[in-house]
């Protein structure tokens, strides 16, 4: 009889920002949830608004509130600690902000802080070809991978689309490169 595993479910922060992918955030749970893995969602602001009428679908597929705003000092945390932090969709904004430090939002935060913390961070952007080719999101791209951030951004990540163009967003990649971190 084989033991039961003591190690416990690696537990994945998925964090969005407002981009259409952000949509399918309880499909992709359900697809990191076959995976083994304990899941906690974080918003940004525009992406809570976006997916209000899902928050209590994500809420219940992941066992936790849906998180999109700091905690007040002397309240508890209410997430477990994270293995991995995948930020997908990571927009044009969220990308520069987490760059540049400019914590905001809980999730810009909470990603920004934890390579220092030892955890894995990996950022799938969601940007057309117009703000790709701005001069800022290279610099953030190379400044988000010097703080040891996996960027999935290009052949094995994401691809910008033109503006107005929707593709599929690769989640599968997304997925499969967070199992290669934990």
């Amino acid at each position: 009889m084989s033991q039961p595993s003591l190690r416990p479910r690696p537990v994945v922060y998925l964090f969005a920002s407002a981009a259409p992918p952000a949509l399918q955030l309880p499909d992709v749970v359900r697809r990191a949830r076959r995976r083994g893995w304990d899941i906690a969602v974080g918003l940004t602001p525009t992406a809570r608004d976006w997916l209000e009428d899902r928050v209590p679908e994500l809420e219940e597929l992941t066992g936790h509130p849906v998180k999109s705003a700091y905690r007040r000092p002397g309240q508890p945390d209410v997430l477990p600690p994270a293995d991995a932090v995948l930020f997908a969709p990571a927009t044009f904004n969220s990308v520069n902000s987490m760059a540049a430090g400019i914590t905001s939002s809980w999730v810009v935060g909470c990603a920004a802080e934890s390579p220092g913390k030892g955890i894995p961070v990996l950022v799938m952007p969601c940007v057309n070809s117009a703000l790709a080719a701005h001069p800022q999101f290279a610099r953030s791209v190379a400044v988000l991978q010097e703080a040891r951030m996996q960027v999935l951004y290009g052949e094995d990540g994401f691809v910008p689309n033109r503006p107005g163009e929707r593709l599929p967003y690769p989640w599968k990649n997304a997925l499969a490169a967070v199992e290669q971190a934990l």
